[in-house]
């Protein structure tokens, strides 16, 4: 495994935030996959399945919203680099046992720097995106276990999660 370093890249040596420098970094595949949890009423997770939704297809529309938000991730998070990704998938899989949904995004692209932030970004707005096509008929919803499970790639290679909630 790689060393850690103790210094703050985001930081310069006057300890002001700035965009990391990437440019000597080798250009390579990374990918990352990051999971969030939606938990709510069985009935709303039923209604879901079910289609009958009042605002409509309430899993097309976080998906769709999920890969939007990885595509403008360097526009929400300050310190991050625009990215050409070249892949976002965002699945939404019902859970019964939460009961809800656990939604996997995962990011690809081939460059100087990881897409971890691509991926958690895209879970965390598919999350919201459902909670609010759903928010009227449960608004006690939680999104939950918002995290990066693994990521390929770059000078520190593979990392995966090793315990999963």
């Amino acid at each position: 495994m790689p060393e850690q370093t103790d210094r703050l890249t985001h930081l310069d040596d006057a300890g002001q935030a700035h965009i990391v420098d990437v440019t000597e970094k080798i250009v390579s595949a990374r990918e990352a996959t990051a999971e969030s949890c939606v938990r709510m009423q069985s009935s709303t997770l039923e209604a879901i399945a079910d289609n009958v939704m009042p605002k409509g297809d309430v899993i097309a529309v976080a998906r769709i919203a999920g890969i939007q938000a990885a595509k403008k991730c360097a526009e929400l998070i300050p310190l991050c680099h625009p990215l050409p990704l070249s892949s976002v998938k965002v699945e939404l899989v019902p859970d019964r046992e939460l009961p809800g949904f656990r939604i996997e995004a995962t990011c690809k692209v081939t460059g100087q720097t990881g897409v971890e932030m691509e991926a958690l970004t895209a879970a965390s707005v598919a999350a919201l995106t459902l909670y609010d096509m759903c928010k009227a008929i449960d608004r006690g919803m939680t999104i939950e276990h918002t995290r990066l499970m693994r990521k390929v790639g770059g000078a520190s290679g593979e990392w995966q999660r090793e315990h999963h909630d």
